[in-house]
């Protein structure tokens, strides 16, 4: 597979700029719908129950879903991949994008994220997304899938400590927009995560959405993170 050691995604040729830029703070006014956070985690199954609807209740919130859905012209893969209630949707239109995560991940703060959502048992296994400018108009100026994804793994979606391999990268079209998928492991002293990352180019921004989990966790985990990297797309913003 080629590598792109003189690929640099903050280089003048890339229209990116450095990771070290300040920018603007903001506050975006996303509209999400967030899982119910456990009361305790030492009393994780305890609390599920609890606080799970009754048979009554889980009928007319999913009558609600597909009601909201009917009202939408064309509905998104997450609209889809949350159909069956093991996912949450995110729609941010202000921002321009939507996906879903797993139904009991939990939304947390990071700084230089637009948004990260993790497991709280599990913390290797999370999804995050965060937008850059940029003054290209298409993924594919920037180069090949292998190219692009390989220095965006080492260089931004990796420590420098951690040993990385890029398993693969692929060019995919969802409404006639180019996006890149890709896979990779990221090696530490104690630890292997094996994750997944879409990108994409649109509305002036660079958008990354990044997943994954620790490598002994992957085969349990790797159809839900799958599920969240397809699901992503770009919305028509408002």
């Amino acid at each position: 597979m080629a590598t792109a050691t003189s690929l640099s995604l903050h280089g003048h040729g890339l229209g990116l700029p450095s990771p070290t830029a300040k920018t603007p703070a903001r506050r975006l006014l996303p509209v999400t719908v967030r899982a119910m956070a456990p009361a305790s985690p030492s009393k994780g199954e305890a609390a599920a129950v609890e606080c799970s609807p009754s048979p009554r209740r889980q009928v007319l919130v999913a009558g609600a879903a597909v009601a909201a859905a009917a009202l939408v012209s064309r509905p998104a893969p997450a609209a889809f991949a949350a159909a069956d209630g093991k996912f949450m949707p995110v729609i941010d239109r202000k921002a321009g994008y939507s996906f879903v995560y797993p139904f009991g991940w939990q939304e947390v703060s990071v700084q230089g994220q637009d948004k990260v959502y993790k497991d709280v048992i599990e913390p290797l296994e999370s999804v995050s997304i965060n937008m850059i400018p940029t003054t290209k108009e298409d993924i594919r100026d920037l180069g090949p899938p292998d190219q692009v994804a390989e220095a965006l793994v080492r260089k931004v979606l990796s420590p420098p400590t951690q040993k990385t391999k890029l398993i693969e990268a692929k060019e995919t079209d969802i409404d006639g927009r180019a996006y890149y998928t890709f896979e990779f492991t990221a090696q530490a002293p104690n630890f292997t995560r094996h994750a997944l990352g879409t990108i994409t180019i649109a509305n002036g921004k660079f958008y990354t959405l990044a997943t994954g989990a620790n490598e002994r966790r992957w085969d349990k985990m790797k159809d839900r993170l799958h599920t969240i990297v397809d699901s992503f797309k770009i919305e028509t913003k408002v």
